[in-house]
């Protein structure tokens, strides 16, 4: 409220972004932060990007493991030491001990799952080599079992290996990915027992891939009788305001805390039974839906060209344009589709593994360049793992994006089979239907 023109985000790495800093208040905008628990340290650069943790450790029922402690110590050992801060690129972190895999495990350098070793019990599986981008790669599984208090110690040794042997020279080559794409994944699990670790990583198979969301929308009980309430705004936008008015809510209501989800959600843990639905109710006033629908609770959006150098389009308003207008045109659709929009090739918003992605360029129509998408269909993670097909020279206007969607969506509807998702049919479908060349009628 008191800078950056009110604007404020809710990113896909768990964290905030503020826009229109003044470099004169940079100083008290850190001391503030500060004071409030908060850092940018090593938030950017060739360094260990924030860490993605379960917004559900601790409390989820259905947990596995709690890995909290775990990022603690990497977070106390190792960052802003000069050995890990000047790695050959960007290295991102994710640790999970949530059956829902809700960190997107496949798409980060180097990630931790929880899993149940027959004989040692939870702890944790290592994947490693995930990233997006222009060459996206889904991470490969180490198909090992590392108890909570050996976390640290392994993903020290993955990041000495990435920073020793990562590609330097080239930095369009200069990720983990590339590494583990040549090496292998069971040359690059010797490197990392042999020369670093000291040690051989306990065997275990790699736990198994869900289906279905990951971001905890809505009301859910906790182990200690309590509740937590996954909240959505639109496209990750929300404003200083909004947060102050959320910050309000939280101490009315006597809330334990608000945590961020990797999927541009909130997170509201440690409520009270009997004021669960009060708060709902409160929240929808203050423009956080804890009962979205489902474009609303689907669709995410990078910071696009109003406030990135490297965006070619706008993403964030022409998002929540989006989803006002396909929640008229399908206001009950029952079954989640995925709708990430990113304003150039990088994929901050994990374009590829959308059942929608799209990825802003400029295109040409009717003779003058105009903002548009490439489209990507059908990608996903979790037990349909993979990337988003791509149709030859199909590319859509940002103008015509809503008449697009519900051209795909109307034809997903009306052809797909009993219980198929909008990711396995497009596997399938005619190309004409996915270019909405197409329309099909409901018989």
């Amino acid at each position: 409220v008191d800078f950056a023109r009110d604007t404020a985000d809710v990113t896909d790495r768990e964290n905030i972004q503020y826009h229109w800093i003044r470099i004169e208040d940079v100083p008290e905008i850190w001391e503030r932060l500060d004071a409030a628990g908060l850092s940018s340290l090593e938030a950017c650069g060739d360094s260990p990007r924030p860490f993605l943790g379960s917004p559900v450790a601790g409390v989820a029922k259905d947990e596995i493991i709690d890995g909290s402690s775990a990022l603690e110590e990497i977070f106390d050992r190792f960052i802003g030491d000069p050995a890990f801060s000047n790695f050959p690129r960007k290295f991102k972190t994710a640790l999970t001990g949530h059956p829902s895999h809700d960190v997107s495990p496949e798409t980060n350098d180097v990630s931790f799952v929880g899993t149940v070793h027959p004989e040692h019990g939870p702890g944790f599986d290592c994947w490693v080599g995930g990233g997006l981008s222009t060459n996206p790669r889904l991470a490969e599984k180490m198909g090992v079992w590392i108890p909570l208090d050996e976390v640290a110690d392994v993903w020290s040794a993955v990041a000495s290996v990435f920073r020793d042997y990562g590609y330097r020279r080239l930095r369009s080559r200069a990720r983990l990915k590339f590494l583990v794409a040549d090496w292998g994944i069971e040359k690059f699990r010797e490197v990392v027992e042999k020369e670093y670790l000291g040690r051989e990583l306990v065997s275990c198979d790699s736990p198994p891939s869900p289906t279905g969301h990951r971001d905890h929308i809505g009301v859910h009980e906790q182990k200690d009788g309590k509740y937590y309430v996954g909240l959505a705004p639109v496209a990750g936008r929300v404003s200083g305001s909004l947060l102050v008015a959320l910050a309000d809510t939280i101490e009315q209501y006597g809330v334990a805390g608000a945590r961020l989800t990797p999927y541009q959600k909130i997170v509201l843990v440690g409520v009270d039974a009997d004021r669960v639905e009060d708060l709902v109710t409160r929240l929808e006033e203050i423009g956080l839906s804890a009962r979205p629908s489902q474009w609303r609770r689907n669709t995410m959006a990078c910071t696009g060209i109003e406030f990135c150098k490297l965006a070619i389009v706008d993403t964030k308003e022409r998002a929540r344009d989006l989803v006002t207008e396909l929640e008229k045109r399908f206001p009950d659709l029952d079954t989640p589709i995925t709708v990430n929009v990113n304003g150039c090739p990088n994929a901050c918003a994990r374009t590829q593994i959308a059942d929608i992605g799209l990825k802003g360029q400029l295109v040409m129509h009717e003779g003058e360049q105009v903002e548009g998408f490439q489209v990507h269909l059908g990608g996903a993670t979790g037990l349909q793992a993979n990337f988003g097909r791509k149709l030859r020279a199909h590319k859509v206007t940002s103008a015509g994006l809503d008449d697009y969607i519900t051209a795909v969506v109307g034809n997903y509807l009306v052809d797909r089979q009993a219980e198929e998702s909008f990711a396995t049919w497009v596997a399938r479908a005619e190309e004409e239907l996915l270019r909405g060349e197409k329309a099909l009628t409901p018989s």
